[in-house]
């Protein structure tokens, strides 16, 4: 954080918020130094608001919080680029976006991440998924644990609706793992990304 130039622009940076999940643009907005120390301090995302002149958590009177996923800055250090959860609509107008766009997942992958999300944060009675997480995370493990092994069991066969049908059980119970962890699908993407780009080297 000390490479970042906060004096080309009077001790502010612009800060662009994206959607972790669906790698939606939400908002911009300008970050002092003690904004995005207390945003790394705290987990939501805090700007310096330049109407009231102070330090504005978004959310702090809306509940619609931005928890901070991960954040980098640009090859000048002069722009931030914010990876959040959006807690509710990001807009006050009560729009997904500021741009007034809709915040959708692109695929169904990201959708299916999206779902798991929200059954843990508003759990059912009903919802398969929320048990899951009711029993915490070691259940969760386990099953992921089963789940492999019956695929693998009908790998050896040659019912191929059996297979996919597991293959699917796995995938699903995988993804909640990673959502238990406070991971998501997309970070392990970059891991494979990261070890592709180190075997072209």
């Amino acid at each position: 954080m000390h490479a970042l130039n906060f004096e080309k622009s009077d001790g502010l940076i612009p800060a662009i918020i994206q959607d972790a999940t669906t790698h939606q643009v939400l908002m911009l907005g300008y970050m002092n130094k003690e904004a995005l120390e207390k945003t790394l301090a705290e987990g939501k995302v805090t700007f310096f608001s330049r109407s009231k002149n102070r330090l504005w958590t978004k959310g702090e009177t809306s509940g619609n919080f931005l928890h901070l996923v991960d954040w980098k800055s640009d090859c000048d250090q002069d722009a931030l680029l914010m990876r959040v959860r959006p807690e509710g609509p990001v807009c006050h107008t009560g729009s997904d976006t500021c741009f007034n766009e809709k915040n959708l997942p692109t695929d169904f992958l990201t959708q299916l991440e999206e779902i798991i999300r929200q059954r843990r944060d508003n759990p059912s009675e009903k919802s398969y998924t929320a048990s899951l997480f009711e029993k915490g995370l070691n259940k969760i493990a386990q099953k992921v644990g089963e789940e492999a092994v019956e695929l693998v069991i009908e790998a050896k066969d040659n019912d191929e609706t059996l297979f996919l049908n597991e293959a699917a059980d796995l995938m699903f119970h995988y993804l909640i793992l990673l959502n238990a962890k406070g991971n998501c699908l997309q970070d392990v993407l970059d891991v494979l990304r990261e070890r592709h780009q180190k075997t072209k080297n």
